[in-house]
């Protein structure tokens, strides 16, 4: 009796299933770095209510002999570990799903959907040992149990991870994993379940994150040296990750009391010669736009991280959604230049975030990371980050005596110093302002300024990132995407085996970059594929580029695209 699906003998699919506050966060953190420590390539990402206590939350956990970085429909392994926990994941379970848990917890669910039901005593064992707390260890020490992982590996990582904690704790905790990882072998022994999916050497010796670490090291390597933000989900733990390295890395670390005292606090920072940014989602973000005409108008550098979530308003605040590309691209009155980036990677979080610190600088605009809860919150193993390139540029000049701060250059950009570097005197002003920086009505001068600030979008064109092409160069059909759902499409376009069909993955939004224009043009069909209700990005190559994509994959109910979705809708419109 197999635990994963035929198709995919390389990875298998878990999925941990239970009550917001039950722990189910801390069974992913300990089960992705003790596979990973094992050598297994892993993925997580999760879905959550926006609750404390009570509801269904779940875990998908891929585990694989190769890299994996998508989430999949299927459920091999599902262990649910409270009542409700299989009618929340009811249509994802088949008759192929194995699922652990104990039919005393679950009662009359033990039948839903799935053939192979185990009755594991995770609570019991836990209790015998102590406290039915631990029943989430043993549930760790069930899942490495049945890949085979090694119990000392288990053990010593349970050890360093409690180490905060009383001996009695730790020795609780190690004793949860050792019996249920003996549950797990004696699963794999029997025949009842068969994970047997190979290691890869590499992956043990590569870093394990998800996409808020990302964009925090991307930022620690740009350079950043304040972040001020108010607290809002899914962005706050870029803060957190931030505020925890800040003496490690000289960075000030301000929760402001709301998101319009944030933004102010970035471009002050800026002024003064910091290098600064924010983080906030949707709704944050609204009220920081007056803050981002500012930032137009004093031609100040700022870097804002807008992690998307649905809305409008509180909107689903826990779920994902690439609903605000829109609101990024025309937030502000009055015209002004900006640079908006969308990671599809967390390397692509991490060297994105780190350029935009050096385009703020080098433009003076605010740049933009445009992530969403499903990327923030995913984790997957990669390669050690190559920082032989990475360098942070500073554009500030030394004043003279006679500087202005806004002189009308050929390029558009003025020379930025900043107060007490130099003798000159670093005047700026939110309104229209002449080459000194004093406020002036002289129409023809205002003309001038608009077009200097808007002059900067040419050179700001030619340096875009150019979007990544996947597939054959001679293909007929193209798909097109952006974002966080790159992997989603690439193992989509894996899984479809076809010639003809290639992918165009945008990671910058705007200004496009080269190139895109000449691939849309080659391509007999179109097809774009973004997690909204409108097609945002669709409007914006129609705007930008003149073209009309043919069809649109668009999802919109607060979860992430899942592989097989968007591999039979593809079927379907390439029949």
């Amino acid at each position: 009796m197999s635990g994963k699906s035929t198709l995919h003998e390389s990875d298998v699919s878990i999925v941990l299933c239970g009550q917001a506050g039950q722990g189910i966060q801390t069974v992913e953190f300990l089960l992705t770095r003790i596979l990973k420590i094992a050598g297994f390539n892993v993925f997580a990402t999760k879905e959550y209510m926006s609750r404390i206590r009570g509801g269904a939350n779940s875990t998908q956990i891929r585990v694989a002999s190769r890299k994996v970085s998508a989430p999949v429909n299927r459920i091999d392994v599902l262990v649910a570990l409270n009542e409700g926990a299989l009618q929340h994941v009811a249509a994802r379970i088949s008759r192929e799903t194995m699922v652990l848990a104990e039919k005393s917890v679950v009662g009359d669910e033990a039948d839903l959907g799935s053939s192979k039901f185990i009755d594991v005593p995770f609570t019991e064992t836990a209790s015998e040992i102590g406290d039915k707390v631990y029943a989430n260890t043993v549930a760790v020490g069930t899942i490495a149990g049945l890949l085979g992982v090694k119990l000392g590996d288990i053990s010593d990582y349970i050890k360093r991870f409690f180490s905060a904690k009383s001996s009695e704790i730790v020795q609780g905790n190690v004793k949860s994993a050792e019996a249920g990882h003996k549950i797990g072998r004696e699963l794999a022994a029997s025949g009842a379940i068969d994970l047997d999916i190979a290691a890869d050497t590499q992956a043990s010796d590569e870093i394990l994150l998800n996409g808020a670490e990302a964009v925090g090291l991307g930022a620690i390597a740009g350079g950043c040296n304040f972040i001020a933000s108010y607290p809002m989900s899914p962005s706050t733990g870029v803060l957190a990750f931030l505020a925890k390295h800040g003496s490690d890395f000289d960075i000030i670390a301000e929760q402001a009391e709301d998101e319009i005292a944030a933004i102010n606090m970035a471009l002050g920072a800026w002024y003064a010669g910091a290098r600064a940014m924010v983080t906030t989602s949707g709704g944050g973000f609204a009220l920081m736009t007056e803050g981002l005409s500012l930032a137009g108008m004093l031609e100040t550098p700022v870097v804002i991280h807008l992690a998307q979530r649905p809305g409008p308003a509180t909107g689903l605040p826990t779920r994902t959604e690439q609903g605000d590309l829109e609101l990024a691209l025309y937030a502000g009155h009055g015209e002004f230049p900006r640079i908006i980036f969308a990671p599809g990677t967390l390397q692509e979080a991490f060297y994105l975030t780190q350029k935009a610190f050096n385009l703020a600088d080098k433009y003076q605009v605010p740049v933009f990371v445009l992530t969403d809860q499903y990327m923030i919150d995913s984790y997957y193993n990669v390669p050690s980050f190559n920082l032989s390139d990475v360098r942070v540029e500073k554009f500030i000049i030394k004043t003279a005596a006679d500087y202005r701060r806004y002189e009308l250059t050929k390029d558009g950009i003025s020379p930025r110093g900043i107060p007490g570097f130099g003798e000159g005197l670093v005047a700026v002003d939110s309104d229209e302002h002449d080459e000194a920086g004093h406020i002036t009505e002289d129409l023809d001068l205002r003309v001038k300024m608009v077009d200097k600030r808007l002059k900067r979008l040419e050179a700001m064109q030619a340096e875009a990132v150019h979007p990544e092409l996947v597939g054959k160069s001679d293909y007929e059909n193209l798909l097109i995407c952006w974002g966080s759902t790159y992997h989603i499409a690439r193992e989509a376009l894996a899984e479809l085996a076809r010639d003809d069909t290639a992918l165009l993955h945008c990671k910058q939004v705007y200004p496009l970059g080269p190139g895109v224009a000449d691939h849309l043009k080659k391509a007999r069909r179109t097809i774009l594929i973004e997690g909204n209700a409108t097609g945002q990005f669709g409007k914006l190559i129609r705007l930008h580029v003149g073209i009309d994509v043919h069809e649109q994959i668009l999802k919109y109910s607060g979860l992430s695209f899942t592989v097989e979705e968007v591999v039979n809708r593809l079927e379907t419109l390439l029949a």
